[in-house]
């Protein structure tokens, strides 16, 4: 067994090879790392059964690192198995693309705890900054995805899941977000807002954001032989929330913590309940600042998982939110 250099005690790829040893590649310097044959990606791999935006790893504040095909002709494979949805990685497992085989490593993970509050106030020049601020936080789930994992083939599942990840974390990152989180068929993205209030014209987009990703699912609806319309559902909610910068110099990688956060998956989560595409927290509808123009959204107070009381909620369909965003175009 070849033991590691000290630079190489952090998750890692290693290419596997018949005529020599490789070097580790290790997943440092951000959050996110790209797999492809496009000179583009953080690994680079000379195959041309890859395609040039293959896939993805990204590394979790928990310490977790998923893997994200994105959209792949030939597919990812751990352990012989195609990805569909991001699949936490385990030390010693074999990644696969195209004809290139990898080994995944990384150290034993200590338990996760959360940064104590004063550990928050305490910035180094080692340590991650976490700031109070404000943010929007968008959910977005694809609907009934267990129905379709079991009437679709699953390379043709593989493949268009996987265009969805990679479009939908382009049309986040044209609107000024990034994609801080996938968890199997959903992503969360976060918006920073430079003050303590958040203007109609910032959070317009965000809903820019959804409208454009409802309108790319659509397209794969008729694209791929699914066997009813894909459909997707978006909470938003708006608050202050810890953020902490990760990253360094002109990378930085954020993630954000806090009730803000568990409320837009709460809002995203009752979207399925309460038969409707979008649904806003307070703040957030507020921010819109709609007065006498009309409102595409409906008022509602709503039982949100683990919260005692209702919150006012407030709902809309695609077809509303398209008109209303031609409205204050």
């Amino acid at each position: 067994m070849t033991t590691l250099q000290p630079q190489f005690l952090c998750p890692h790829l290693v290419l596997r090879s018949e005529i020599s040893d490789s070097q580790p590649l290790p997943l440092t310097g951000g959050t996110c790392w790209t797999v492809g044959r496009g000179e583009e990606n953080d690994f680079v791999l000379d195959d041309r059964w890859i395609s040039r935006n293959h896939a993805m790893l990204q590394s979790m504040e928990t310490g977790e690192v998923y893997l994200i095909d994105l959209g792949s002709r030939n597919g990812s494979f751990v352990n012989g198995r195609r990805v569909s949805v991001p699949v936490t990685l385990r030390s010693g497992d074999r990644l696969t693309f195209g004809q290139t085989e990898l080994d995944f490593h990384a150290p034993p993970r200590q338990p996760y705890v959360p940064a104590s509050e004063a550990e928050e106030r305490d910035f180094t020049a080692t340590a991650a900054l976490h700031i109070r601020c404000l943010i929007s936080v968008l959910v977005i789930d694809i609907r009934d995805f267990t129905v379709l994992t079991r009437q679709l083939d699953e390379q043709v599942l593989s493949e268009m899941i996987g265009s969805w990840f990679r479009r939908s974390g382009e049309i986040i990152r044209k609107y000024g977000s990034w994609v801080d989180k996938y968890i199997g068929d959903a992503i969360m993205a976060v918006w920073i807002h430079g003050s303590d209030v958040v203007g109609p014209e910032e959070m317009r987009t965000v809903f820019q954001a959804i409208q454009e990703i409802h309108e790319m699912t659509q397209e794969l609806s008729n694209q791929f032989p699914v066997p009813f319309p894909l459909r997707i559902g978006a909470g938003v909610n708006t608050g202050f929330a810890m953020v902490g910068n990760t990253g360094s110099g002109d990378r930085p990688d954020y993630t954000a913590l806090g009730d803000t956060v568990n409320a837009a998956f709460r809002l995203e989560s009752a979207t399925k309940q309460l038969s409707c595409d979008v649904a806003l927290g307070e703040v957030t509808y507020q921010a819109l600042r709609l007065g006498e123009m009309g409102s595409p959204f409906r008022s509602e107070q709503v039982a949100l998982k683990g919260y005692e009381v209702l919150t006012q909620t407030y709902l809309c369909e695609f077809g509303d939110l398209d008109q209303f965003l031609d409205v204050t175009e």
